[in-house]
């Protein structure tokens, strides 16, 4: 049973480090989608 959320606490911590990553991801990704974007003008 390794793995399970078994506190308020762990849940908590679970979802607040999967948001951090989803906003980081999200940070990186858009820079990167602007310049293919802007790139493929000139």
């Amino acid at each position: 049973m390794d793995g399970n959320i078994f506190t308020l606490q762990d849940f908590m911590f679970f979802t607040k480090a999967i948001t951090y990553l989803v906003i980081v991801a999200a940070l990186i990704a858009f820079p990167a989608f602007w310049l293919f974007l802007t790139d493929r003008d000139e």
